[in-house]
């Protein structure tokens, strides 16, 4: 149960010409804003997300959870799943709701950054290659950085790559990607002994979440702890 005093707000977001459903909370006294950013066939509602999100809120940092796909385009996917897939369409998604927040007079003058999983990882990456000064940190927890291809070199936002160390394939994906940036700014790959794919093992989704919490008051706020 989120122990804070948060408010809770569902939106619809324009982004790409097409209305996106979402989930803004923001604790008391606010130091940061992180949007989600899911990855294969997840939603707003990934208990996973969900659980890390209440984990930001608690260490005073907003959350944005939202969907990449409308309704019509995710039962489509389901069929076919190609649009998941499509990294550049899912960034181009992620800079529309960037795009909004810094509109929304709770979002003034807070840092954003990116929680990105899965293929969603990539689709932050490359949005925050693409608007640098509106991506101040990345978290990629299980991801597929290496999916943003040619654009890791112009990652400049501090990233941390979290990756469950049964994931061997993974692991090595994160470390090629992590070879792909620059050396300048904070990069850091985090294993974490025990987790699988999705960190579905005891104990190791709360480790994850500790570790993005901290990654975001470091970058965002400048008060965490660095992992």
């Amino acid at each position: 149960m989120n122990k804070t005093n948060t408010e809770n707000r569902y939106v619809q977001i324009l982004s790409t010409g097409v209305r996106l459903e979402g989930i803004v909370s923001i604790p008391d006294d606010a130091r940061g804003f992180v949007v989600f950013v899911h990855g294969n066939g997840s939603s707003r509602h990934s208990p996973r997300n969900q659980y890390v999100a209440q984990t930001l809120q608690e260490g005073g940092l907003a959350t944005l959870l939202f969907d990449l796909l409308t309704a019509y385009e995710e039962e489509s996917d389901l069929q076919n799943r190609y649009l998941r897939f499509d990294i550049n369409l899912l960034a181009r998604r992620t800079e529309g709701v960037l795009e909004w927040l810094n509109l929304q007079p709770y979002a003034y003058g807070l840092k954003k950054g990116l929680f990105g999983s899965s293929t969603g990882a990539a689709a932050a990456l490359m949005t925050a290659a693409e608007i640098p000064d509106q991506v101040d940190a990345v978290v990629s927890r299980g991801g597929r950085p290496d999916l943003a291809g040619p654009a890791l070199q112009n990652v400049e936002a501090p990233t941390l790559l979290i990756v469950g160390g049964n994931d061997q394939t993974v692991i090595d994906l994160n470390e090629q990607a992590l070879e792909n940036m620059p050396p300048e700014g904070h990069k850091k790959l985090v294993v974490v002994p025990g987790a699988s794919h999705l960190f579905e093992e005891a104990g190791v989704l709360e480790h994850a979440a500790r570790l993005a919490r901290d990654w975001f008051q470091t970058h965002l706020n400048g008060v965490g702890v660095q992992p």
